[in-house]
Order: C-alpha cells, then sequence, then structure tokens
C-alpha cells in the first residue's frame, strides 16, 4: 500500500509501546512522516493526589517509549495539557492530515474523541482509530439473535469459537519504520516534580515500561502450567502480575492470548484457565460498550432499590475496611496490601469487595471508587464488573444470597496465614489455626496485641443481607 498521507500523528493512549502496535502501524502504512505523541492529561491528572504510583509507572512506561521509537528513527513528543486542545494543536503545528489512536471505550473517552475528532476539521485533519486493547470488541461477537452477551460461558464459547490466526496476529511494526520522524518538539520526558508529583514508592517488580512486561512474561511462562492450581493463593507466586502492563498497553493482548491458546492447544491445562482471564477481560470491555450505565449504576436496575448503610456509623466502618482494621485478618491484610503497593490478588479483590457489600451492607460504589484510587491496574470495565459481580448486581454476577465467609476463605486460601503474616505482621506470633480468626481462638494472646475485633459479626451480618436484598427479589416477581 503506498502512503497517502505527507504526514500522520500517532497519539499513544493506553497502548505505550512500539511492538505490535495497531495505530502505530496504520499510520506507518499511510503515511510519508509519522509523529508521535502522548499528552498527560490535566482532565485526569489534575483529580489524582500528588502520590500517584500511576503517574510514576506511566513516567517510566514513557521513557522506555521514547527510547524504542529512537532506536528506530522517531522519537516522543510529550506534553502536560488537556488531550483534547493539545492534540488538535500539535496536529496543526505538525501538517498531520490524520491522528491516529487506539480505541477507548470508556465514556469520558468517547467524549474526549469526539472533541479532538471535531477540532481537528478546521485544520483539515482527521482522527482514525482502530481495535488494539481487546482480541473482540464492540460488535465484533454478537448472540445468534444480535444481541451482546450477558452470560460469560457463552461470550467464552462463542470467543474460542470465532478466534485464529487473523485475530491474534502482530502488527509488524518494525517493517514500517523508516518513515518515523524526529519532531523538534521532541524534548525528552518530564520529571514527577515537572508536572507537580512527588514519588509514591513504585514497587520495583512491574519493572520500567515494555521492558518490564518482557520480564515478568518471561517469568510467568516458565511457571504458567501452575496457573490453575496456585492462582487463588495469595501467598503462592501464581499470578502473570501482568495486570498493569495490560492496562496501559506496554505488552500487546494479541502476544498474550496468543501465546495462552497456542499453550492450551497443546494441552497445557494453567494456560487454558489463564486465557479464560484475559477472555473475561473482553467481556467486561464489551459490556461497557453496549451498557454504558452500568459505569455508574448498577447493571440489572433492580439492585439500584437496595438501601444501603449511610450516615456516621457506616462511613466509620468504611474507613475500617479501607485502612485494613476490620478485624478479619485476611481482609485487613489483603487491604494493606492494596494501600501499600497498589495490587490486591484477585481471589482477594473478591473477599473484600463482598465484605464491604455483604457483612459491612455499604454500596459497591464506595468501594469500586476506592478500589480505583489504590489500584495500579485501575481498568474501568473490569473493575465496575468484578465490583458488580461481587456485590450480584452485574452482568453474569455471583447470586446475591451466595455471600463469602471471610474466616472460611482465610482457612482455605491461605491456611498457613504465610499471607496474613506479612501484612499484619502485628499477629505473626500466632499459629496457623488461631491467625484466621483470633478473637475466638486466641483471646490470651491477643492481650496486649494492637489488632482490633472484628466490627461485625458475620452470622448476624449475612442475615442482614438476605433481608436487605429482598427488595431485588420481590421486584423480580
Amino acid at each position: 500500500m503506498k502512503p497517502v498521507l505527507d504526514r500522520a500523528l500517532v497519539w499513544f493512549r493506553r497502548d505505550l509501546r512500539v511492538d505490535d502496535q495497531a495505530a502505530l502501524y496504520h499510520a506507518l502504512r499511510s503515511a510519508r512522516q509519522v509523529f508521535c505523541a502522548f499528552v498527560l492529561d490535566r482532565d485526569i491528572l489534575d483529580a489524582l493526589p500528588r502520590t500517584d504510583r500511576r503517574v510514576e509507572f506511566i513516567l517510566g512506561a514513557l521513557r522506555v517509549l521514547d527510547d524504542d521509537l529512537r532506536k528506530l528513527g522517531g522519537a516522543l513528543i510529550v506534553r502536560h495539557g488537556f488531550a483534547a486542545d493539545e492534540i488538535p494543536r500539535l496536529a496543526a503545528e505538525l501538517g498531520a492530515q490524520a491522528v491516529f489512536a487506539n480505541h477507548d471505550d470508556e465514556p469520558q473517552a468517547l467524549m474526549r474523541d469526539a472533541r479532538v475528532a471535531d477540532l481537528l476539521k478546521p485544520f483539515n485533519a482527521e482522527l482514525r482509530t482502530f481495535k488494539d486493547h481487546v482480541i473482540f470488541e464492540r460488535r465484533e461477537l454478537m448472540t445468534a439473535t444480535g444481541g451482546p452477551y450477558g452470560v460469560f460461558t457463552p461470550y467464552k464459547n462463542a470467543w474460542l469459537k470465532k478466534v485464529d490466526v487473523f485475530y491474534l496476529s502482530s502488527y509488524p511494526v518494525e517493517r514500517h519504520a523508516a518513515v518515523l520522524a524526529k519532531a523538534r518538539l521532541a524534548s525528552g520526558v518530564p520529571t514527577l516534580e515537572d508536572i507537580g508529583f512527588q514519588p509514591a514508592g513504585l514497587s520495583g517488580h512491574v519493572g520500567q515500561g515494555s521492558r518490564g512486561a518482557e520480564a515478568l512474561l518471561d517469568d510467568f511462562l516458565d511457571r504458567i502450567a501452575d496457573y490453575g492450581r496456585k492462582r487463588d493463593f495469595p501467598a503462592v507466586k501464581g499470578p502473570s502480575y501482568l495486570g498493569v502492563h495490560l492496562r496501559f498497553g506496554t505488552v500487546s493482548i494479541r502476544r498474550l492470548a496468543r501465546l495462552a491458546h497456542q499453550l492450551m492447544q497443546g494441552g497445557d491445562h494453567g494456560a487454558e484457565v489463564w486465557l479464560s482471564e484475559l477472555i473475561w477481560r473482553d467481556f467486561y470491555h464489551q459490556v461497557m460498550h453496549h451498557h454504558p450505565h452500568a459505569m455508574t449504576a448498577a447493571f440489572r436496575p433492580e439492585y439500584d432499590a437496595i438501601a444501603w448503610e449511610t450516615g456516621p456509623q457506616a462511613d466509620a466502618l468504611f474507613a475500617a475496611w479501607c485502612e485494613g482494621r476490620t478485624g478479619f485478618p485476611l481482609v485487613d491484610a489483603a487491604m494493606r496490601q492494596l494501600n501499600q503497593t497498589g495490587y490486591m490478588h484477585n481471589r482477594l479483590r473478591m473477599v473484600t469487595a463482598s465484605f464491604l457489600t455483604k457483612d459491612l451492607g455499604i454500596a459497591w460504589r464506595r468501594g469500586e471508587a476506592w478500589f480505583a484510587q489504590q489500584l495500579l491496574d485501575f481498568d474501568l470495565a473490569a473493575n465496575n464488573g468484578g465490583w458488580q459481580w461481587a456485590s450480584s448486581s452485574g452482568c453474569d454476577a455471583q447470586p446475591y444470597f451466595r455471600i463469602f465467609n471471610p474466616t472460611a476463605q482465610s482457612e482455605k486460601f491461605d491456611a498457613e496465614g504465610r499471607f496474613i503474616r506479612r501484612y499484619c505482621p502485628e499477629l505473626a506470633e500466632l499459629d496457623g489455626k488461631a491467625i484466621h480468626a483470633p478473637w475466638e481462638r486466641a483471646p490470651l494472646a491477643m492481650q496486649g496485641v494492637d489488632y482490633p475485633r472484628p466490627v461485625v459479626d458475620h452470622a448476624i451480618a449475612r442475615e442482614r443481607t438476605l433481608a436487605r436484598y429482598s427488595v431485588v427479589k420481590s421486584r423480580k416477581v
């Protein structure tokens, strides 16, 4: 294909890599000169605390991206401002006839992109967007009647039936990199201080951008066969830890799905389970596209009738949950892990969400917002989907009468108390059984230990939850 544009601008967003990058590939195939840019968007940054791990991660990823582009002959232009204004302005400065970007289906992002498209028109330029963040998006995978899927298992079966080499193939970016241009505007990546932030203590295990993703992937592939057996145990090295890299696109979803699919076809059960988790990610993104109302309200409207706990007592309980001092060791250890590292094990995301909504009776939206603030790998579609699953209000959610017992979850998934001891060191001297419910099994040993008694009786809370959710049952009749 011969280039039809003189100049193009690639707008990086949640796709901070050179390898297998859809928008970059299409721009390179379409234009004689291609410039690359990223905007540290004040619409997002101004609402964040001045210490935010995600900002630290993004800047590290941008440095790697800039370095990789320079090795190919280009460079990254970084602006700090409002993206909806900066991108049209930059396109005009460069004389770009088109801005290439990858899809972002979050409601706010769609409004931003619509504004950018409008502001490009006076410069005779256009916004061109492409699929990059998922394997199947929007209307690519529909039911036999033409509607979106509302249950995961049929969606997964349809996903596996449709997927093939075409959908999993990489875009050969390097083959066309000769048209990358170095702009005089590319002055390097700013520091945290340059944009008004301070170091937040980013954990070193995530690494720097795409290079960090590569190291984590190499490590995970050595143990992926055990993923199905180990993924539920927070004290064990079971997960891939690639969540933040998927969120910011420092690794290609096509590459990960292709690897998992190939291994699954060779009989690797761990890879099969992991691929299912990647498909869940696609599922939640198609829910967001087809049901944007679910990003701010219950997917199933009848659940908006639930009367959640409010007032000073509820606020105090919510603070105890946020800070990891509920008196339930596994819940507290999980919340402390989140607050200290920006990461929480997936099993514990379910346990803590169930505890907040069904033990404390506090609205899932409050927990969702806390996770959105704390999670390094925060993704609107997945976070919302997970919280609505736990509270039973979402798409293909657990039944409302399924209420996790936090002590039973602790005994099953952290039997020796190794994870609890790491994040609740004040309980370190308790034996393996007592550590799960110290108020019951080790009251004498707890004398003088600075650890709270349970803020709620689980058995009583369960009955309250069943009564609270009765409004849903009555509305469905």
